[in-house]
């Protein structure tokens, strides 16, 4: 059985960069950068924090 753990969409506006997490834990959540690698590493290091505690 599949079960959905979260929804991330990556969003480009001219030099600005916007990622929007949703997941049951965290709710929604909005990441504003100017570097892609800044947003990326960000919303990973949210999302293991998120799913390390959830496991506990």
């Amino acid at each position: 059985m599949e079960e959905l753990l979260c929804n991330i969409e990556f969003l480009k506006s001219d030099a600005t960069y916007l990622a929007r997490v949703q997941s049951e834990i965290g709710g929604l959540r909005e990441y504003r950068s100017s570097s892609l690698e800044e947003i990326l590493e960000q919303v990973i290091i949210d999302l293991q924090e998120e799913f390390e505690s959830a496991q506990l």
